[in-house]
């Protein structure tokens, strides 16, 4: 089996701390659409939505992927769709934390860390599993797109077998985007209060 890259095992520290870095910048900022009358409402709403879909996405796709990640390769459910269903709805449901701040800035931000660096990840893994599955992985490729999902292309089995390990650690991954959503809540409420200072008004 071929070895993870460097880019490939850095992606997860690499998220983390933009992750923190962003989340100092939220405490001490807060949103100039909250003056203009339900559009801050309106911006948190839609959020959760994303947040919403990110979360049973990435739970579809883990329940898919959980003990045959590499050794197998899954062609069914969310990867009959698309070859990188798990990121694309990481992807929304980090849009949707970025528009629970009520900005759009905090959002386009994600998405442009997201295009700089997830390409090559995807690029990385699928160099990987072509090496692991060779023809089969070429034929996969030529029929389900690489991201955005192609959901005619949609099949899945009667029965699938899943590891419940690590499913389970798969889940708590899959809804941390709606922890993330209770966290701007309080974090609104301490600008509120005045327990945490506003240095930055963004949009």
């Amino acid at each position: 089996m071929s070895s993870y890259s460097l880019i490939e095992r850095m992606r997860i520290p690499l998220s983390k701390i933009f992750g923190l870095i962003l989340l100092v910048f939220i405490l001490f900022s807060s949103s100039r659409w909250e003056d203009v009358p339900l559009t801050g409402d309106l911006i948190f709403l839609i959020g959760c939505v994303f947040v919403g879909i990110g979360s049973l996405g990435r739970l579809w796709c883990s329940l898919y992927i959980s003990g045959y990640k590499n050794d197998t390769l899954v062609t069914y459910g969310p990867y009959s769709i698309s070859r990188n269903p798990l990121y694309f709805f990481s992807l929304i449901g980090g849009i949707g934390v970025g528009l629970a701040t009520e900005t759009v800035m905090i959002p386009l931000i994600i998405v442009i860390m997201f295009l700089i660096y997830y390409p090559n990840i995807i690029k990385n893994e699928e160099r990987r599993l072509l090496n692991i599955h060779g023809e089969e992985f070429k034929r996969y490729c030529n029929k389900t797109p690489s991201f955005i999902p192609k959901f005619s292309l949609f099949e899945e089995t009667e029965e699938y077998t899943v590891n419940p390990k690590i499913f389970r650690k798969n889940i708590i991954r899959a809804v941390w985007f709606i922890w993330f959503l209770g966290i701007m809540e309080i974090i609104e409420a301490f600008h509120e209060t005045g327990v945490l200072p506003i240095y930055f008004r963004i949009y």
